[in-house]
């Protein structure tokens, strides 16, 4: 059948909310099966990325320490080095 005909038959506004319908169904469709997994993804991406950043930040929280007490002992060093003499 043509679209026409269907128009003469069941009218304008019959033919437009069917229409309308399967539009709705191929956008619901194609969210369920297309954009929700590729959400879902990037959502466990994002988790695993945002958890290396905070280790990546304990890390750096951790060095800077390190570097701090190395020179504070240098610091420390040079004092005495200069006091004896």
């Amino acid at each position: 059948m043509d679209i026409v005909d269907l128009i003469q038959k069941f009218g304008f506004p019959t033919v437009m909310v069917i229409g309308l319908g399967y539009f709705v169904f191929y956008v619901w469709q194609t969210i369920n099966n297309t954009i929700d997994p590729s959400i879902s993804e990037m959502k466990k991406t994002i988790i695993r990325l945002t958890d290396q950043l905070r280790l990546l930040d304990q890390d750096m929280i951790r060095l800077k320490e390190k570097v701090d007490t190395v020179t504070k002992i240098r610091q420390q060093k040079k004092d005495d080095i200069q006091r004896k003499k």
